[in-house]
């Protein structure tokens, strides 16, 4: 009676089986094609990362959409954004994904072949310059790791690292992190007023910020974007300091920002450090300011009892 119990069981248990996986709306193939183009806010990039064309990954998402009955993504001829419920899918999804990924490293771990990783976000509005100090030391330590590094906006990155698709992530921090998020590692980044080499003005002491104004008028201000942690608590700054003033450009990425300033665009505030890259060749006048506006850069990980020997190696070499 005992096996005919355990018959019974089976039975009755793989029609149920069948259905799920006849009705549900995406299987992980598909689940990590919309990961792709969460990642890539493209259709055509993440088709050529999946070595799909454009049509091909476009069908296999209306179809998950379709049969979720929501959409996913807000399209249209200049970019592909996650929906609200596109979001939420991507935070809750990207854990199984991760999941999978960790359960066939394990498998294959006898495999000499297969190198371990480690997965690491670095925000838009960090600078090129700044890359050296974040890997060069890990990468001399440990040798056999290979590393995954994305660039996207800072609010992108921590949804990656809450969902398990991320590491670490290297970010300007909201003023509150989600409660599975942590900062391992935090420094100061101070920022300095630069202007076109060819600019009259020469300045041989620090400025009061409140001069920013007329600056601004007569050197138009190139600025990181507003939607940016690092945007949002510059335009505080501003307000605080009496600055009245309106971007010429807003961008995402500062190393575009001081290139534009070097040509002779405008001017802008911009992270000392990110200077470092470039050369006499695009020089730009440097003026500190006074109070100095300065952001908190951290490194944010999962909020976990234990972490991999990797990524506390690597949290252990991050030189700011």
């Amino acid at each position: 009676m005992k096996d005919c119990g355990k018959f019974i069981d089976r039975i009755t248990v793989i029609p149920v089986l069948n259905e799920f996986l006849a009705t549900g709306p995406f299987d992980l193939y598909e689940l990590k094609l919309f990961h792709l183009v969460a990642e890539h806010q493209s259709f055509t990039r993440a088709g050529q990362a999946a070595g799909l064309t454009q049509s091909a990954i476009t069908r296999q998402i209306l179809r998950i959409e379709e049969k979720l009955g929501l959409r996913l993504f807000d399209r249209s001829t200049r970019h592909v954004r996650l929906t609200a419920e596109g979001a939420a899918l991507h935070a809750r999804s990207g854990a199984i994904l991760a999941e999978v990924d960790s359960a066939l490293l394990a498998l294959r771990g006898k495999s000499p072949l297969i190198p371990k990783t480690l997965r690491v976000g670095v925000s838009r509005t960090i600078g090129l310059a700044y890359l050296p100090g974040f890997f060069r030391a890990f990468q001399r330590k440990f040798l056999k790791i290979q590393l995954h590094v994305s660039h996207e906006a800072s609010a992108f990155l921590l949804s990656a690292v809450e969902s398990g698709e991320l590491d670490a992530a290297i970010v300007s921090p909201p003023s509150r992190l989600p409660r599975a998020l942590e900062s391992a590692r935090k420094f100061n980044d101070e920022f300095v007023l630069i202007l076109p080499a060819r600019s009259s003005q020469k300045y041989s002491q620090p400025i009061a910020a409140a001069r920013l104004t007329e600056i601004f008028k007569k050197h138009p201000w190139l600025a990181i974007t507003r939607k940016s942690n690092t945007g949002k608590r510059f335009q505080d700054w501003l307000e605080r300091a009496g600055v009245r003033a309106e971007p010429a450009l807003e961008a995402d990425n500062f190393d575009f920002i001081i290139n534009l300033v070097a040509l002779g665009v405008g001017s802008s505030i911009v992270p000392h450090r990110a200077l470092a890259l470039h050369p006499k060749t695009r020089p730009v006048i440097r003026v500190c300011t006074e109070p100095r506006f300065s952001r908190e850069l951290a490194v944010v990980v999962r909020r976990d009892l234990h972490r991999s020997t990797i990524l506390s190696g690597f949290l252990e070499n991050v030189l700011f």
